[in-house]
């Protein structure tokens, strides 16, 4: 079954006027997850001490934007045309920019990362496909599941690189488990966002088919 639905893209159904021009807190939390990815990245690759732990807490801190932006703008009804666009690649730079950072490291294999990248740059085309036709492709549980894999095998990584700067007590919790849950973490994300890819695309082959 398709998941696009008709849906008219302008101003006065997609944002809500607002009395002043500033922008809101849901749009601020959306560009600082763009400044914490460039914090991130700065952190990861240059090594000093707690570097690689620091580098956690700034993911961490960039991954509860992404649910404190969504949560305010629907709460307080500040949904605007930015956020709808820039929200999601807010979320796919963010995640992407730390599988490739990854693979920089020697924590994951490319091919790995080639086929999360592809998959988001393949469902951004459509999304943008299903907009120039006026057209909004709704979102599907299999597409959240991927986002939290995602989420969940990043902070695997990052905890795995940094608990040998935590000190012996470290080493002695986290030593016997966090490599094994890393590999397991790595492959259900790739699973769950390969699979999600694959539905979107066919669940929506209309889209792109009639223009073929």
């Amino acid at each position: 079954m398709s998941m696009i639905e008709k849906a008219p893209l302008n101003a006065g159904a997609l944002s809500r006027t607002m009395p002043h021009t500033g922008m809101n807190l849901p749009n601020k939390l959306t560009i600082a997850r763009f400044i914490l990815t460039a914090v991130f990245l700065v952190l990861f690759f240059n090594p000093f001490k707690y570097g690689d732990t620091i580098a956690l807490v700034v993911f961490c801190a960039a991954s509860l934007t992404d649910y404190f932006d969504g949560k305010i703008a629907r709460r307080d009804k500040l949904i605007t045309n930015f956020g709808i666009l820039m929200d999601p690649l807010a979320d796919k730079i963010l995640i992407c920019s730390a599988f490739i950072a990854f693979v920089g490291r020697g924590q994951m294999p490319a091919w790995m990362v080639v086929i999360i990248v592809a998959r988001e740059l393949a469902i951004t085309g459509l999304r943008l496909l299903a907009a120039a036709k006026n057209l909004v492709i709704a979102a599907e549980k299999y597409g959240k599941h991927k986002t939290i894999s995602q989420i969940v095998a990043t902070i695997s990584v990052l905890v795995l690189v940094s608990y040998p700067e935590w000190g012996r007590w470290a080493i002695t919790v986290f030593d016997w488990w966090v490599p094994i849950f890393t590999k397991v973490a790595l492959w259900v994300s790739v699973i769950l966002t390969a699979t999600s890819g694959v539905l979107y695309l066919w669940r929506n082959r209309a889209l792109y088919l009639n223009d073929m």
